[in-house]
């Protein structure tokens, strides 16, 4: 049976941002603090943090990743289930705060619809309390509030284009550290 005339779907404006904190480091030692590989566990994470995206349905459309090896490296290996999706590293994630990383959020290509930020705590974190809002999940927002481990992504919804995600405009669905 067709549709009536004017009851065509319409294409929802949302958007998804998933931040995710790179996989696991090795310790500090004699290297730059953004020199730091991973360790071999965090290799193990990176791999099924993109196991985990893709069974989600969190392929993204556009990825921001921190200058810093560890962030490199988490997506190296993370990307082998993601595909070839246009890729920014940027040092603006070092050591960013989540206002600096919502910058960086608004400046997103708005054809992209899931976007992927692979940085550092507190930031990821931190800018994932920051723009949960109305409906975000309880136990969500409380794991954001004290900071996310390694290898672990928050997941983020909202019906805005990128310029106008802003403070407690979103809604915070899961946090997510796949086993």
């Amino acid at each position: 049976m067709g549709r009536a005339s004017g009851t065509e779907p319409t294409t929802s404006p949302g958007r998804r941002l998933v931040l995710l904190r790179h996989a696991k480091a090795e310790p500090p030692s004699g290297l730059p603090d953004e020199q730091r590989p991973l360790a071999l566990r965090g290799r193990d994470q990176a791999v099924k943090v993109g196991a985990a995206l893709v069974a989600s349905g969190l392929l993204p459309d556009a990825v921001l990743v921190s200058g810093a090896v560890r962030s490199r490296q988490t997506w190296d290996l993370a990307r082998k289930h993601l595909g070839e999706p246009p890729v920014a590293f940027t040092d603006d994630l070092l050591g960013a705060m989540p206002r600096g990383v919502l910058a960086l959020v608004r400046e997103l290509d708005p054809a992209a619809r899931t976007v992927l930020v692979i940085g550092h705590e507190p930031a990821m974190a931190g800018t994932a309390e920051l723009l949960a809002g109305p409906g975000s999940e309880d136990g969500a927002l409380a794991q954001v509030r004290v900071g996310v481990p390694t290898g672990t992504y928050s997941v983020l919804h909202a019906d805005l284009d990128w310029p106008e995600w802003d403070r407690k405009l979103a809604r915070l669905t899961e946090v997510t550290r796949p086993a």
